[in-house]
């Protein structure tokens, strides 16, 4: 992968930019792994659940990919919710997971331009293609897709248009969707392709503007979620939650397809 590899810390960057849990053991209620697209929406439902049962989580964010090869290496997270099933597939094979777990939304991307940007956002990305040859988009940010699926998606994306070669030169890669996200809303590039549900958050999108990313553009971000074999019952009646129905609300509020309804 060629292009401008910045891969700050999860925790110092992301953690001091969108308010992230950090794993720490001071923290209460059991351990959570969740892909980094969630921080906004399930930082809401952990809200909700905390108030209609009293129970404490630590929810942690970072990529799918890295928390599933720390959970094969026995990492003590009782629940994992990926933006990539295949990981939740791969870790139920390997028996770290009491079975292969519930698909509860489905992913989308967009492409977003911060104020002040010199590009200008269509559906075509026709923009974006000359942007990127006249030079106004020096610096373009997306996750890094060796572990991030939300970067694998945007990969997808701009090969789908023909922008891959254009474009790699100029990447800043983010260590997880919510980094890219940090990266193209704070203005230190002229533009990023990130999660829909991060670009509705108040915080993100206040800071700039987006249009969606057609969905037949990559491969569907199938988002599952699964208990570890060593869940408690509060971890239990987590995942319990996140079925019901004040969960799928507030997904649904951040832009997540929800299993059974159409995109």
């Amino acid at each position: 992968m060629s292009g401008i590899r910045i891969l700050l810390s999860l925790l110092v960057v992301c953690g001091l930019a969108w308010g992230m849990a950090a794993p720490a053991a001071a923290q209460p209620g059991p351990a959570i792994a969740a892909a980094s697209d969630l921080k906004f929406a399930l930082d809401s439902v952990a809200a909700r659940f905390k108030a209609d049962t009293g129970r404490d989580l630590t929810l942690v964010y970072g990529s799918s990919g890295n928390f599933a090869r720390q959970i094969e290496q026995s990492a003590p997270f009782e629940m994992f919710l990926s933006a990539d099933e295949d990981l939740v597939f791969r870790l139920a094979d390997a028996g770290r997971t009491v079975d292969r777990g519930t698909l509860y939304a489905v992913g989308r991307l967009v492409l977003f331009a911060p104020h002040g940007s010199e590009l200008k956002l269509d559906a075509a990305f026709a923009d974006l293609r000359a942007a990127l040859t006249d030079g106004r988009v020096r610096r373009f940010a997306i996750a890094n897709p060796e572990h991030a699926p939300y970067g694998r998606a945007a990969e997808q994306a701009l090969r789908s248009q023909g922008l891959w070669d254009s474009v790699q030169s100029r990447l800043v890669l983010g260590e997880n969707v919510s980094q890219a996200a940090q990266f193209a809303a704070s203005g230190s590039t002229q533009g990023g392709i990130f999660a829909y549900s991060l670009a509705l958050s108040p915080e993100v999108g206040k800071l700039g503007t987006f249009i969606l990313v057609p969905a037949e553009w990559h491969q569907p971000l199938r988002q599952r979620m699964v208990l570890t074999r060593n869940a408690s019952e509060t971890a239990k009646a987590f995942y319990a939650y996140m079925q019901d129905r004040p969960a799928r609300e507030i997904l649904r509020r951040f832009g997540f397809v929800l299993p059974g309804e159409a995109s």
